[in-house]
């Protein structure tokens, strides 16, 4: 029941630090895209949520995410969709 009254992981979206995403050319120059600034404690949900959404590879390490593809505009958009406020996500073309 204390559960369904706890907020504690929207504050924890709201309280979230920059959040980067770019693409940069990975090994035999495939497009991939990182997303740095993920709460390290949501990044695995995080990452399975915009794997989902995206229909794409991926993973989480490093406390980064890597998505396979250019899909930089698309996660700024599932981001916001996910909760994360939009004033802290910042789309670069390179980083």
């Amino acid at each position: 029941m204390l559960l369904d009254l706890c907020v504690c992981e929207i504050l924890d979206k709201q309280g979230a630090a920059k959040i980067r995403v770019y693409s940069t050319k990975q090994k035999f120059k495939k497009l991939v895209t990182v997303i740095e600034g993920i709460d390290k404690a949501q990044i695995d949900s995080t990452t399975k949520e915009l794997k989902h959404k995206l229909a794409c590879g991926g993973t989480a390490k490093d406390g980064i995410i890597i998505l396979q593809g250019d899909h930089k505009r698309r996660v700024a958009e599932a981001l916001k969709a996910l909760g994360y406020p939009a004033d802290s996500i910042e789309v670069a073309e390179r980083w």
